[in-house]
């Protein structure tokens, strides 16, 4: 599965970076229903750093930024609230979705993970030398602004200018 499909289906949720349960489902070619009872089972390998079921609000706010929740005939939305499985979490279904296809979805979704991080980080970086840049810039401003208030304050003492051109007597 390619690294941009998997990055477009990682959300913000709570502050953290999450997947949300349909999302994967799709990804591993099974249902919601089959992969929530698969993590029901085993509640004890999720714990709420790794997982956690959205709340009314935060699933509301949701179908209304994504699209994919409409299935025909089935009725427009699922009437249970989504798990939102973090890192760990995504990594921790590999063990309980023992599958070939999971494996693989599993491992391209990690780097997906990374794939992200890394460009945060790459962006803090960034965004620490652009504030120091406006810094310097600013102070470099200041004093030319200092120093064009200074020459404008000073009046200089106007001498009679010899005028060119043809004067009328």
């Amino acid at each position: 599965m390619e690294l941009h499909i998997i990055q477009n289906k990682i959300y913000e949720i709570r502050g953290c970076r999450v997947m949300l349960d349909f999302d994967l489902a799709e990804m591993y070619e099974t249902e919601t229903k089959r992969l929530k009872e698969a993590v029901r089972r085993n509640l004890n390998r999720f714990p709420s750093d790794f997982m956690f079921e959205l709340n009314a609000a935060e699933y509301n706010f949701l179908r209304t930024q994504i699209a994919t929740l409409e299935k025909p005939g089935r009725g427009k939305y699922s009437k249970y609230l989504p798990f939102a499985f973090t890192e760990q979490g995504v990594a921790m279904l590999a063990s309980i979705l023992n599958s070939h296809k999971a494996i693989e979805i599993n491992i391209s979704i990690v780097r997906a993970f990374i794939a992200l991080r890394q460009y945060a980080l790459g962006y803090a970086e960034l965004n620490q030398k652009l504030e120091s840049f406006m810094i310097e810039t600013n102070m470099q401003f200041n004093d030319i602004y200092q120093a064009l208030t200074e020459l404008a304050s000073k009046k200089e003492v106007e001498k009679p200018r010899t005028p060119i051109g043809y004067r009328k007597y």
